[in-house]
């Protein structure tokens, strides 16, 4: 009794195999900033310098970057924290924006440090 596939059949599951992981790979690396940016992100941050990464991890929260505009979902801490997070990572921010309304200026002035 045997319990190995013909070899034509192994050729296909390896073939699919490969498909498989090619779709999956590139899912996984397509823009997520301008998906993010459609798609109504929670968190929007315009950076005085581009960002040197497309992506950036922040106090716990993944940002898509694209230039000098950065998007990321929701997190778990206050707005201006979150804010603070990425400053520590990208340099200074000069608008942030949660759910589409700006922060103030004042508290934009204590995220940046000021």
């Amino acid at each position: 009794m045997t319990l190995s596939l013909p070899r034509t059949s192994r050729l296909s599951v390896f073939v699919l195999a490969l498909i498989y992981t090619s779709l999956s790979f590139g899912v996984a690396t397509s823009s997520a900033p301008l998906a993010a940016q459609n798609s109504g992100a929670y968190y929007t941050a315009t950076l005085a310098q581009p960002a040197e990464d497309n992506r950036v991890v922040a106090r716990g929260v993944a940002w898509a970057c694209q230039g000098t505009t950065c998007v990321a979902n929701r997190g778990n801490s206050r707005p201006t924290r979150i804010c603070r997070g990425l400053v520590r990572e990208v340099g200074e921010i000069t608008a942030f924006k949660v759910e589409g309304e700006e922060l103030a200026e004042d508290r934009l002035a204590r995220c940046n440090g000021n």
